[in-house]
């Protein structure tokens, strides 16, 4: 199965599993990540990407979590939200399906061990946040409701099911 499909007005989506790390202390893991050549225009996110030839949405979690921050001790857990997003990037749009897995790790170091040239020239760096430290934040991150989504499902535990998030269109 291809990583894009044409969704129903015919837009190419890409296929992508998030990581939603969080380690003992129950801080995840976030990316910094810029606009390749304006470290201005910046956001935070967590780590993740699109699938790669035929690997499951599992598999690509695990793969672009160590790609991106070297962390391979984890244990993944269920799919938490979903959520269809569009945004433009490093000079096209982008049409996401997003799917956000649990994961767990007593691995805090983190080393990007595998970017693209893309991810080299766009990705800043990482940070463990507390859910508090989420909330106050001023910075953007993406999906824009994580402080809350974080302290519910720190509070409540996962969900019976995803839940479908709202779609983002920046």
């Amino acid at each position: 199965m291809p990583a894009e499909q044409p969704d129903a007005i015919g837009e190419e989506v890409r296929k992508v599993a998030r990581v939603v790390l969080l380690d003992p202390a129950d801080r995840i893991l976030l990316l910094h990540g810029h606009e390749p050549g304006d470290p201005a225009d910046d956001w935070w996110f967590t780590p993740g990407g699109g699938l790669e030839g035929d690997e499951t949405r599992e598999q690509a979690a695990l793969r672009e979590l160590a790609e991106e921050t070297g962390i391979t001790e984890v244990e993944l857990g269920p799919v938490l939200w979903r959520r269809r997003c569009s945004f433009p990037f490093a000079g096209r749009r982008w049409n996401q399906d997003e799917w956000y897995y649990l994961a767990r790790t007593t691995q805090t170091a983190t080393a990007a061990t595998a970017l693209t040239e893309l991810e080299r020239r766009s990705v800043a760096g990482a940070r463990w946040w507390t859910c508090q430290e989420l909330a106050r934040a001023h910075e953007t991150v993406y999906p824009t409701r994580l402080a809350e989504l974080l302290r519910h499902l720190l509070d409540e535990g996962p969900p019976a099911g995803p839940v479908l998030l709202d779609t983002e269109i920046v």
